[in-house]
């Protein structure tokens, strides 16, 4: 039986999802745009509440698939900010630089180096892999709840997920190949 959402019912939601979501979108697009999306987000479940089945468990899932629907509006966006990343080490959503006072440890070198060869294979990735992926590792989504967000069966999400894993860890190994070859 379905049960319509109230808005006391909808503003305890926000309270506990929106600060995730905001995160979630942040690292995809920048704080800037992830504001607007999170807005956005809330305002069209707000007005499809009446579609949402409070019987079927957590609103989680239905709130990301809302998000990544709007995320992949500014896709060229996202991959033109992780393509930059990867080519400058300059984070345009963030301005972190690779330089300046970070660079005095080697550690957090070794992880700004990592952090642009991640861009850069984050950007490679087809879209429903990054999606898959991101909503996995950045969201904290189960694989039946990304099957949920993105409508897709819970197969497509495993492959997704496998796929893009696969690619990551290549990239990233191969790239370490080649930076401890240049040493």
């Amino acid at each position: 039986m379905s049960v319509e959402m109230t808005r006391d019912h909808f503003a305890a939601l926000y309270d506990r999802h929106a600060p995730g979501l905001f995160g979630f979108c942040a690292r995809r697009v920048g704080p800037d745009v992830a504001e607007d999306v999170v807005a956005t987000t809330f305002l069209t479940a707000y007005e499809q509440r009446h579609r949402y089945d409070t019987a079927r468990g957590g609103a989680l899932p239905w709130l990301y698939g809302i998000a990544t629907n709007l995320l992949r509006r500014h896709r060229r966006e996202e991959v033109r900010a992780y393509r930059l990343l990867a080519r400058t080490g300059i984070d345009p959503l963030t301005g972190d630089a690779a330089d300046g006072h970070a660079q005095r440890s080697d550690e957090r070198t070794d992880a700004r180096a990592r952090a642009r060869r991640i861009a850069g294979a984050l950007a490679a990735l087809p879209a429903r892999q990054r999606d898959v992926l991101l909503l996995y590792a950045v969201g904290e989504l189960e694989y039946g709840e990304i099957a949920e967000a993105l409508d897709i069966p819970l197969g497509s999400v495993q492959s997704a997920l496998h796929r893009a894993r696969t690619k990551l860890r290549a990239a990233l190994t191969q790239s370490e190949y080649m930076t401890r070859e240049t040493r």
